[in-house]
């Protein structure tokens, strides 16, 4: 059709081409002389004429009376056309058009609720998973809490004999990487049941209702199946708090996580099916997913403790040919706030290194080149353009971090100092392990501070005020945040009393310079208490500083040496 009507728009336009075009008196000479056929009378400025030898031409409309009966007199054929018959060729364009139009939209529109329906449905089939509590190692707690969830799918009528309406919905949440998903594919795997897994951002979409659709779409999978788990990931990517509630969202977003409260609702009781959600942020979630009878069971999956560390690193290492050297109770201990996909990271990469030298099994070097990769990137090899003054410079202030640490609390380990750069543009670091405690004091999170700010605190105290560098800028921006949570979120300072800051975001109280001026006078404060510190302790942070420079890297054993040294002296 669409072909049609741009040649049509082409025949059309030709007819006014110039050279059709004769002038009147040619055509009063050409009718004198018989050789005028056919004329086309009509109201237009021109009309058309055809010639004995079927030429057509236009010429100039006469308009005068007794013009049609001229013609007959000579014998000319008139055929008459008025005005509206003319334009009936652009009105049969413009009628194309429109059903052009019309056509394409009604096909277009077709093809968008065909897409919608196709989009509205999760491109995901049940799978049964072998995974069980077995292949989770540490969280023991969170085992037990959904310890009970299995049993109610496995055996829900026991539970209906007894009258308990046990949660339809668990969220557990937690830091990444603490083995939340693995948790959920344990559940469905410990009971026996298909395992729906869906993450929340294929809920968030353009089209109007299709995130609710899709909604419906799974549950009612799971409802066909019977006894199942369905698994959300990253809920609150639709589950965020809806704008009455402080936090912005959008109309969408809020059709989605209704879809999603009626779904839960909509569950008959112990019927065997459970949704099971994962998410790092349980502070942005709305208080409807909280609530009983939708995700009324929260499990808390934590950071490993050293124990469950031992436990993972076991695990993990099960299928990798370990060195007898190897202490995994030591590395445990040395891998404090590392999640269990960071430990299997770990192993991983020391796996790699290994196999990068042809090694025959995994060796303690390996796992301390890994340990380096995981922490802050691979070692740079080509360090050429290292001046002295470069290495002098990060010597002292690595050596100020671990001096720091070491002085301010002896229960403090620093394992490894270094001033080997790395890929991800650090140029050394220090590691500190503190005391494994279940809560940090006042007294901890100050001395963390101040360890943040030792590195500062030594290049201002060697080279200068003015000759500070830019290598502390990921140290300000810790130290920054410790203290901003003790002023505005922990209570713990003394002008700010017990307030939290997030609170009055919500209530749009707005005490944002203060706390921030509060914040800086704590830093300042510190600061100054840490070069206090490293003046009196100068020899030390010489010591450390030169011997760095001169091994590049102090393990656990060369800092305790440099300590002991003066403090026998």
């Amino acid at each position: 059709m669409s072909i049609t009507l741009v040649s049509s728009i082409f025949v059309y336009n030709k007819n006014y081409n110039k050279d059709n075009i004769i002038p009147y008196t040619l055509f009063l000479k050409h009718l004198n002389n018989g050789l005028v056929k056919e004329v086309y009378l009509n109201d237009t400025p021109k009309i058309k004429i055809v010639l004995d030898n079927n030429n057509e031409l236009l010429t100039d409309n006469p308009r005068t009376e007794g013009f049609k009966e001229a013609l007959l007199m000579h014998g000319v054929d008139v055929i008459e056309k008025n005005q509206i018959e003319n334009q009936i060729l652009p009105l049969l364009i413009l009628i194309s058009l429109a059903f052009t139009l019309v056509y394409f939209r009604k096909n277009i529109s077709k093809q968008a609720e065909k897409e919608m329906a196709s989009m509205s449905v999760i491109e995901n089939s049940d799978y049964s998973t072998q995974i069980g509590f077995k292949d989770v190692a540490g969280n023991k707690e969170a085992k037990a809490s959904l310890g009970e969830i299995i049993d109610y799918i496995k055996n829900p009528e026991i539970y209906k004999e007894f009258g308990v309406r046990l949660p339809r919905g668990v969220l557990l949440y937690g830091s990444p990487g603490t083995g939340k998903t693995l948790l959920a594919k344990a559940v469905a795997g410990e009971a026996n049941v298909p395992f729906y897994p869906v993450s929340g951002s294929d809920f968030v979409q353009v089209y109007a209702g299709l995130g609710a659709s899709r909604i419906r779409d799974l549950f009612k999978k799971a409802k066909e199946a019977g006894k199942s788990v369905i698994f959300i990931d990253e809920i609150d990517c639709i589950g965020k708090k809806r704008r009455n509630n402080g936090i912005s969202g959008s109309e969408e977003g809020d059709r989605t996580l209704n879809a999603l409260l009626a779904e839960m609702s909509g569950f008959k009781e112990n019927e065997g099916i459970v949704v099971v959600a994962a998410t790092n942020r349980i502070d942005v979630l709305d208080e409807a997913l909280l609530r009983p009878g939708r995700f009324d069971r929260q499990v808390e999956v934590e950071l490993p403790d050293i124990n469950a560390r031992y436990e993972i690193l076991k695990l993990h290492s099960k299928n990798k040919p370990l060195s007898n050297e190897v202490d995994l109770k030591k590395l445990a201990a040395e891998t404090i706030y590392f999640s269990g996909a960071k430990l299997e990271n770990l192993l991983n990469e020391a796996a790699m290194f290994a196999i990068r030298v042809k090694a025959k099994r995994i060796t303690n070097e390996h796992i301390n080149k890994a340990y380096y990769k995981v922490l802050v990137g691979d070692e740079k090899l080509d360090r050429s353009y290292i001046t002295n003054k470069d290495k002098e410079i990060t010597a002292y202030h690595e050596a100020g971090h671990a001096l720091i640490a070491k002085l301010i609390d002896k229960t403090n380990r620093v394992t490894k100092v270094s001033i080997i750069p790395s890929t991800s543009g650090v140029g050394g670091f220090s590691l500190n392990i503190p005391e494994e405690k279940m809560y940090k004091t006042k007294k901890d999170l100050y001395s963390n501070i101040m360890i943040a700010l030792g590195g500062r605190a030594a290049e201002e105290i060697v080279f200068g005020k003015d000759n500070i560098t830019t290598g502390a800028s990921s140290d300000l921006e810790k130290a920054t945040d410790i203290a901003l949570s003790l002023v505005g979120n922990l209570g713990m300072d003394d002008d700010f009393g017990l307030i939290n800051l997030n609170v009055l975001m919500s209530k749009d109280i707005r005490e944002n310079k203060k706390i921030v001026m509060r914040t800086k006078e704590i830093l300042e404060e510190l600061y100054e208490e840490t070069i206090e510190i490293l003046i009196k302790s100068r020899a030390l942070l010489d010591k450390m500083s030169n011997e760095l420079i001169i091994r590049e890297t102090l393990y656990e054993n060369d800092i305790n040496r440099i300590c002991s040294s003066f403090e026998a002296a």
